[in-house]
């Protein structure tokens, strides 16, 4: 049995009857026996990297890795115990997910909510991805550097305003007048010239149920269309010229090019990209949205809630009150892991279909 293992790496003389290791072996076991003492020198010799990695593990340990603790909170009843800790509360199992679906109060308030992030995130999506795309492909036929950096920082620049300064924008620029002490937006202005209805007008656009969901959408895309698109860029300048005059000899025009040459030479960063997009489909913005919904509550309430309520401000109006915190973070759990779902199953089939996949 010692001997069937020993030929998996030693070469047996007959002649002789032993075993001997080749050098090739002799260098892998040298390697294996050194593996720790290699990585301890590595990092002495790059300690100022990683010092430098410090700030992002402990950002990831504390907002990422700490709160997974709270999560025990759905599955234990937060008026046991202390109140204060989850790990005083009882457990309950899977009564508070069991509620979300039964409640005959809370029941169709959660699937408004799920409805309307699920929208919200698939409008993002539509309209949102693409665009990145096309401002790289655009970026790359700008010949001119000086021309095109001053549009690269423009299209940059909102990702760089906090979500206060780009709500208080879409607010100031779609409000309305309906108790007769401010000014009318210059949007909403433009909107009533073209017919738009005055009650609408006077309400608010971002604030009507008709318009909320588009003026959302293109501030989102307004926000981080730019920003998004440095990583579609970078793949789309590191297409090699040799293709492009492959293509131009073969007759073909910048949209030939485009459509041969860069679109499936960037085809793999697109796939990745999206699939990590399609994860945080249902993690839809909550800060925006909560600064952008409307102060009515409830099915006759004339603002934007019945379109702007989603799961994360459903859970965070259940948390506040302590009876109802463990079904708000039960809501929260569940839309999280219908967003990992969906990453595994896109990530499945972009790995069957085209052969690139995120893992």
């Amino acid at each position: 049995m010692f001997k069937l293992k020993c030929d998996d790496f030693l070469i047996y003389d007959e002649a002789t009857g032993t075993y001997s290791m080749s050098p090739e072996q002799q260098v892998r076991d040298e390697t294996e026996r050194n593996k720790w003492k290699t990585t301890g020198w590595t990092i002495l010799k790059d300690w100022r990297l990683y010092i430098m990695l410090v700030p992002m593990i402990l950002v990831y340990f504390l907002w990422k890795y700490m709160p997974m603790y709270e999560l025990m909170a759905c599955f234990k009843d937060p008026t046991t115990g202390d109140g204060l800790h989850v790990s005083t509360s009882y457990w309950t199992g899977l009564r508070f997910f069991q509620q979300l679906f039964t409640d005959q109060i809370l029941s169709p308030q959660f699937w408004r909510a799920f409805r309307n992030t699920f929208i919200t995130a698939f409008y993002g999506l539509l309209f949102g991805f693409p665009m990145p795309i096309i401002l790289a492909l655009f970026f790359n036929e700008v010949r001119s550097n000086v021309a095109r950096s001053i549009m690269q920082v423009c299209v940059y620049l909102p990702k760089f305003l906090s979500t206060v300064i780009v709500t208080s924008l879409v607010l100031i620029l779609f409000r309305g007048d309906a108790a007769g002490t401010q000014s009318v937006g210059v949007v909403s202005k433009v909107f009533s010239w073209f017919g738009a209805d005055a009650a609408s007008i006077n309400a608010g656009l971002v604030y009507t149920t008709k318009y909320y969901r588009a003026i959302y959408i293109i501030s989102d895309v307004w926000e981080h269309a730019g920003y998004d698109s440095i990583v579609f860029f970078a793949a789309v300048i590191a297409v090699s010229p040799t293709s492009y005059e492959a293509a131009q000899i073969d007759g073909a025009g910048k949209m030939a090019q485009m459509r041969y040459v860069v679109i499936p030479s960037i085809l793999s960063t697109v796939v990745i990209m999206l699939i990590m997009k399609i994860g945080g489909l249902l993690s839809v913005g909550y800060e925006k949205i909560f600064l952008l919904l409307g102060s009515g509550v409830g099915e006759t309430a004339d603002s934007n809630y019945e379109v702007a309520h989603v799961v994360s401000t459903f859970a965070n109006e259940l948390s506040a009150t302590l009876s109802y915190k463990a079904m708000g973070t039960a809501a929260e759990m569940l839309n999280n892991l219908i967003g990992m779902i969906l990453v595994i199953g896109s990530n499945a089939i972009a790995r069957k279909a085209s052969d690139v996949s995120l893992y």
